[in-house]
């Protein structure tokens, strides 16, 4: 009898906690407000002349243009990719609204796994998971997660990678 250990071709199983949705739309208010200001104060200090008039309405309609896309567009689509999925033999991610990045690691290659919570993070009740291997290439990061799934996810994930462990020696 021979086990089939190869990767799925599928998708990961689960979404990201709907709450990321509220916290990039918060990250790109926050990130809107920074650039507003600095482009507001090119506006009032920088005198006219040269390429200025031009700046003067094309960076006001790009920060619009960047608004749009930060606050409406940027976090319904990241939550729609995002997904992630831990089963018996490894750790799964699909990353990237533009660039698709999708990482598998094995239980037996986990080293560490750690549990962080930024503090955007922790006002809207969120946690992020890194399982990290002896690689460069191998970390994997589950970005914002309910705060107790991340925590029993961890505590699954190092049970079970010093289980992995014990059982190679």
């Amino acid at each position: 009898m021979t086990t089939d250990t190869t990767a799925p071709v599928r998708d990961p199983a689960w979404s990201l906690s709907r709450s990321a949705i509220g916290l990039w739309v918060t990250e790109g208010v926050i990130g809107t407000l920074v650039y507003g200001v600095l482009v507001a104060a090119f506006v009032l200090f920088v005198p006219d002349g040269g390429p200025v008039p031009v700046l003067r309405w094309l960076l006001p309609t790009l920060l619009v243009v960047y608004a749009g896309t930060a606050i409406g567009i940027r976090p319904w689509v990241r939550y729609r990719v995002h997904r992630w999925e831990v089963t018996g033999e490894a750790v799964y991610t699909l990353t990237g609204w533009l660039t698709r990045t999708w990482t598998l690691v094995p239980i037996s290659r986990i080293q560490t796994v750690d549990v962080t919570r930024g503090v955007l993070q922790q006002l809207f009740g969120l946690a992020t998971v890194a399982v990290l291997t002896a690689s460069s290439q191998g970390t994997v990061r589950v970005l914002h997660l309910e705060a107790d799934v991340a925590q029993r996810v961890a505590d699954d994930l190092a049970r079970r990678a010093e289980l992995v462990r014990d059982e190679a020696t």
